[in-house]
């Protein structure tokens, strides 16, 4: 953590210089914003959308809430000031705005905002944060997802605490096998209900009820949907006795919203989930797929009739997962998003399952690493607004309409107009292993000169399953800044190329993924731009697992850096926040029936073969891939003789590693300096 500390003096002491370099930098950071959430009115005249800011006093990314004229542009802010807001939906004719702000508790609470008159209503006190917000056709009424706090067993109790003494705190006890999660950290004992509120504020009412998690996985788009009636929501919930275990499972329900009861839809061996009503009421449409126990599994459209009959698959034929829908607003055809090489996809799809194209080649998923991904909405005119975003700049908004695309935001001219920045380019080559193409995207130094070599940094991204595309990322921006040319592979096991190419690595991650991202080396050698001696490695997540794993298979990096990497598959099956996934479907066995299944795949089983000075990073609070993971490993490469550094950053969890612009900026320039001390003179083990 000292590192940490040191490096961020170091950023923030120069950032005055920084500003006036022509070069991104690290200071930049504070400087970036980003178009995220895009909600657009039922008549398309305006879009409500998070506009995420770096705030250097507080060394975070602020959202608040803008609006912006499809016709003229305008761009304006709608609700902004002190704390953080977010979740804008419209109610359905249009004339009121909820949303989730935290400006007068610091907790999450449901506003309403009148739009022709500017006044704002607090709809709820919670003790915790609502999510899931869904109007009632009629506009009267907002449905939301919450935790509902329970109570657990307790073992022994302590002695009579004497008045004024000052004891530690009591005993931490668990009873569930997901007891923390990365993130949100340690649970607090509960479930997650659906609640019903006047949407001019009153009181809540809960119409869940039983010991189990409703709205379906977090993150998977629509938690709750009305029908058009308001007599029922839709929603998706796994009530089966082990959900604990079997986490990818739910089912579509039907709940009634005065006390019918619950009525169960789909049935099949699988997550069903999302769910929306069409606008007539005739159909439910939502994503899901036979679940084969696989590593990867496309989620498909489905729609079946109001009461569950004739389920089929409208993109059986995509062979692409599908991410997001919504429906048109006359019933007849949805429109979907998905990921097609490293690039999101919008399109329309009939209900006789054909597939029109509308946009491609959008994103706007993150900021730090170049990852495919985005988000859209639809106004009743069939109007589209999405999240795009290009190699140099971070995500802005455009409208879509016929196949045309039209930008109406431009958060970041005022910064890059003034900045050099490195030309992405894309890649194809086929793998040594088995001469499948392999996909990648190279970043330039702002300077680069055609003809002449350049240190190269390998960047690869985690998951297995996700991809990198031609997307902003600040990482590789400033890897390129500091004078290296930047690949962003997407190996076999990546998504967005079908689903056999992803569960190529199907019980064998990592494995042959390494071919992949050695041909794609060979290739940026071959082309002469990169320096054959000059390689260096790094990544995140998965990208750190195969880090690890490559230093382990050859000596030809100069230095590495693993990031929030698996060293060791049995420990990271019992410690992590995922303990009843990685062994049902990353691997056949638990790790005590087949011990050498996890530790032949382990990067620790390579030891004896490091040679590459490698530095390790990890988040304070990671529950994904704990502490422990990057302790082992850095442990070991001390005591196999291998230069080394441990950093910790803290208080970042998995997900939000790269969240605080000081910590991202530090982090990077940890792994330039640490990258810089090897790209002139190699290290070269002592005699023994």
């Amino acid at each position: 953590m000292r590192c940490v500390a040191i490096l961020l003096g170091l950023v923030l002491a120069t950032s005055a210089a920084a500003q006036s370099s022509s070069r991104f930098s690290g200071a930049d950071l504070f400087a970036l914003e980003y178009a995220s959430d895009p909600q657009i009115s039922p008549d398309g005249r305006q879009v409500a959308y998070v506009r995420m800011s770096g705030d250097i006093m507080v060394d975070r990314f602020v959202p608040s809430i803008w609006i912006v004229n499809t016709a003229t542009r305008e761009n304006r802010p709608l609700i902004t000031g002190p704390g953080a807001h977010m979740a804008p939906r419209w109610s359905p004719d249009g004339s009121k705005l909820a949303y989730l702000s935290t400006a007068e508790d610091g907790r999450a609470q449901l506003f309403v905002r009148w739009m022709d008159s500017g006044a704002t209503v607090r709809i709820t006190t919670l003790p915790n944060t609502p999510g899931g917000l869904s109007w009632s056709p009629d506009g009267e009424h907002i449905a939301y997802t919450m935790l509902v706090p329970g109570q657990t067993d307790t073992l022994g109790e302590a002695p009579a605490q004497p008045e004024g003494a000052e004891w530690a705190d009591p005993l931490s006890q668990e009873t569930s096998l997901i007891y923390r999660t990365d993130g949100a950290g340690y649970l607090q004992p509960g479930y997650s209900h659906i609640f019903v509120v006047p949407a001019e504020g009153g009181t809540p009412r809960q119409i869940s009820s039983g010991n189990f998690h409703h709205g379906g996985p977090q993150g998977a788009g629509n938690a709750i949907s009305w029908v058009p009636d308001g007599s029922q929501i839709v929603t998706a919930v796994n009530r089966q006795e082990d959900w604990q275990i079997d986490r990818q499972e739910s089912e579509i329900y039907a709940l009634s919203i005065n006390g019918g009861g619950l009525t169960q839809l789909t049935d099949r061996n699988g997550p069903d989930f999302a769910p929306d009503v069409s606008p007539d009421g005739r159909y439910i449409a939502y994503l899901g797929f036979d679940d084969q126990l696989l590593g990867y599994h496309n989620s498909e459209l489905y729609v079946m009739n109001r009461d569950g009959s004739n389920r089929r698959s409208l993109t059986v034929s995509l062979d692409r997962n599908v991410d997001g829908f919504e429906w048109a607003s006359h019933g007849r055809s949805l429109y979907i998003s998905y990921d097609d090489r490293g690039s999101t996809v919008i399109a329309r799809v009939t209900l006789d399952g054909t597939i029109n194209v509308m946009a491609n080649e959008l994103g706007g998923r993150s900021m730090d690493r170049p990852y495919s991904g985005g988000s859209f909405s639809l106004a009743d005119n069939g109007l589209i607004v999405a999240t795009d975003e290009q190699p140099t700049r971070p995500a802005d908004l455009v409208l879509v309409r016929r196949g045309d695309l039209r930008r109406i935001t431009d958060l970041n001219s005022d910064l890059m107009n003034h900045r050099r920045m490195g030309e992405v380019r894309r890649i194809e080559v086929p793998s040594s292993h088995d001469g499948r193409m392999i996909e990648a995207w190279v970043t330039l130094p702002p300077d680069y000169v055609a003809g002449q070599r350049y240190p190269v940094i390998m960047e690869i991204h985690g998951g297995p399953y996700a991809a990198y595309g031609p997307h902003f990322a600040t990482d590789n921006q400033l890897y390129a800044a500091g004078g290296y040319v930047v690949i962003s592979p997407n190996p076999r096991g990546s998504t967005s190329y079908g689903a056999e190419f992803a569960n190529l690595i199907e019980n064998a991650y990592p494995g042959d993924d390494y071919h992949d991202l050695m041909s794609v080396i060979d290739h940026v050698i071959a082309e002469g731009i990169g320096d054959p001696d000059g390689l260096f490695v790094t990544g995140g997540s998965g990208g750190g697992v195969l880090t690890s794993w490559i230093v382990g298979q050859t000596n030809r990096f100069r230095a590495a850096a693993t990031q929030k990497p698996v060293i060791n598959w049995t420990s990271l099956t019992l410690s992590s926040d995922l303990p009843a996934f990685v062994n049902r479907y990353w691997f056949s066995a638990d790790p005590w029936d087949d011990p050498m299944a996890y530790w032949s795949r382990s990067p620790l089983s390579l030891m004896n073969n490091v040679e590459t000075p490698t530095l390790v990073l990890v988040g304070e609070n990671d529950y994904r891939t704990p502490v422990s993971e990057a302790a082992q490993y850095y442990s070991a490469l001390l005591l196999e003789g291998v230069p080394s550094a441990f950093i910790v950053i803290p208080g970042a969890s998995h997900g939000g590693y790269a969240s605080r612009p000081s910590q991202s900026a530090a982090r990077v320039s940890a792994i330039l300096d640490w990258f810089d001390r090897y790209r002139e003179n190699a290290w070269v083990r002592p005699s023994e």
